[in-house]
């Protein structure tokens, strides 16, 4: 089976509020990308990878009046895809939800949540975040979407999906400002990373197996901020101590060469400075019991990846679809 992770970058604004895709003309949130070449690149990546299962992070907006699923769905139907169903969990007020799009002949899935090792993840976790004896709350803006999975071989596993805090200091001004925001953002996302480890740890307690994927917006020796707390939520959910460790190779590789080459998995134009940055954010960590080989897992970047580089018309849908590539990993379930 193949399993995706793909942040789809404001997935959202390719549909109307019916569901309906608007492919045509009109700028997309991209910069330079109609909402017709974004469609098209989106919709191209997903054929070429043929996944079985894709978690889609940024998927498009849902609330009372608006369907995620019915958007995603419409998507793929369009498109012929064969991941033609889609199945959301607790909805966010970000505009960017976690959905699961999936070929429901390779898979069984359903919206999961659990209070093992904490919280319901819509919920809020209590932590000392700043050491001043004090609990701090802490809630996900958006909620981690817990899977009970069972693929048509009848392999029974867990799957989350996560689009853990950014730790960027968006709206802040001035040197104080933004180190207090950065600073700040930082506790937060890692106490989503241990509230997160949490879970996981309750789930390998009691030998489930498991896949935790998605965008955590970290990673090892990623800004200057680790060195104040120790270590990058990434590390913190791949597992530290005595505790079991998921095996994610990118990561690993990441942890072994904070001054060398490492892989990426997003590109982010750096305007004041007229440069790219690439950065490695989306990660699919599996726990030991199913771990493949490290070959089995694959980022699919446009000038890394050299299938992905011969092939043009490849190329170009993935620099058109979004600022992330997708992450996948092909596993025996």
């Amino acid at each position: 089976m193949r399993i995706a992770t793909y942040n789809i970058e404001w997935f959202t604004n390719l549909f109307d509020d019916r569901g309906q895709l608007l492919a045509d003309g009109a700028w997309s949130a991209r910069y330079n990308v109609t909402r017709q070449m974004q469609a098209d690149g989106v919709a191209h990546v997903l054929g070429a990878m043929d996944a079985d299962v894709v978690m889609v992070i940024e998927a498009p907006d849902a609330h009372r009046r608006r369907s995620a699923r019915v958007a995603l769905e419409t998507f793929a139907e369009t498109f012929g895809l064969r991941t033609r169903k889609a199945l959301l969990g607790f909805e966010n007020d970000t505009q960017q939800e976690i959905a699961l799009l999936y070929d429901p002949d390779a898979l069984e899935a359903r919206h999961d949540p659990t209070e093992e090792g904490g919280p319901r993840f819509d919920g809020e976790f209590s932590i000392d975040l700043d050491i001043d004896a004090r609990p701090d709350g802490v809630r996900w803006s958006k909620p981690p979407l817990e899977l009970a999975c069972r693929s048509a071989a009848g392999k029974a596993f867990r799957m989350i999906g996560v689009h853990a805090k950014s730790k960027a200091p968006h709206g802040a001004k001035g040197r104080e400002e933004i180190l207090a925001a950065s600073i700040a953002n930082r506790r937060k996302q890692l106490a989503q990373c241990i509230w997160l480890r949490r879970r996981i740890d309750a789930h390998l307690d009691t030998g489930d197996p498991m896949l935790v994927l998605g965008d955590f917006n970290d990673g090892p020796g990623l800004d200057e901020y680790e060195e104040l707390f120790g270590r990058s939520g990434v590390e913190i959910v791949l597992g530290e101590g005595d505790r079991e460790r998921l095996v994610e190779p990118h990561a690993a590789m990441a942890l072994q060469r904070k001054l060398g080459a490492a892989p990426t998995s997003a590109r982010f134009y750096i305007a004041d400075q007229k440069r790219w940055l690439e950065v490695l954010l989306d990660y699919i960590m599996v726990s030991q019991d199913l771990a493949p080989a490290p070959r089995a897992w694959r980022i699919w970047h446009p000038f890394d990846d050299p299938e992905c580089y011969d092939d043009t018309n490849l190329r170009a849908a993935l620099l058109a679809a979004s600022d992330h590539f997708p992450v996948s990993i092909d596993i025996d379930l």
